[in-house]
């Protein structure tokens, strides 16, 4: 899914009405994708690079994948998670819980662009048959299903939060992800 789609699912789930509970759960939906944001961002328009040698060669160099799989471990996540359980610390259980859901839609939506997601235990990684954005692995049979789990989401979140500001937030993050995958999928 897309970033925006990962943020308004992750506070959905795990975000609540108090500030500090929903702030975390926003950065365990993001923190999963940051390490790519920085890597491109820096490649794209720090040095420069060309869009087709850093997506194309750099994301899928050891070095950028090595990167990849700690913050996309489902193992690191996961303990994390179990622990602010079993401490009973709600923030760190928005936050790795955002973040663990984050991994496991990307374990099923991403074909031959995922990542480690059981690193260090492997460095295997499952090829989803179905893919968020290529059209070549059911991403048009894929997009209606995250736009309704976005729409629902979202549902939540505005009955959540009766803050306008806020219910502008996630009208504006759904109506990015919404443009976002008609404009992957339709428009192009």
């Amino acid at each position: 899914m897309n970033t925006t789609a990962h943020l308004i699912v992750g506070a959905a789930g795990f975000g609540r009405k108090q500030k500090a509970i929903l702030l975390a759960a926003l950065f365990g939906s993001l923190v999963p994708d940051l390490s790519l944001y920085l890597l491109a961002g820096v490649s794209l328009f720090v040095l420069n690079l060309a869009p087709n040698y850093v997506f194309g060669e750099l994301y899928y160099s050891d070095a950028w994948q090595f990167i990849f799989g700690i913050d996309n471990s489902m193992v690191i996540w996961g303990v994390l998670f179990a622990g602010a359980i079993f401490f009973k610390n709600p923030i760190i259980v928005a936050f790795s819980g955002a973040g663990l859901l984050h991994l496991l839609t990307d374990f099923l939506l991403h074909h031959d662009d995922g990542r480690k997601q059981f690193w260090p235990l492997t460095d295997w990684v499952f090829e989803s048959p179905v893919s968020y954005w290529d059209k070549g692995h059911n991403a048009l049979l894929v997009a209606p299903i995250i736009a309704a789990v976005c729409v629902l989401a979202a549902f939540i979140l505005l009955r959540r939060h009766e803050s306008w500001p806020l219910r502008v937030f996630w009208l504006s993050l759904m109506s990015v992800e919404l443009m976002m995958l008609y404009g992957l999928h339709v428009h192009f």
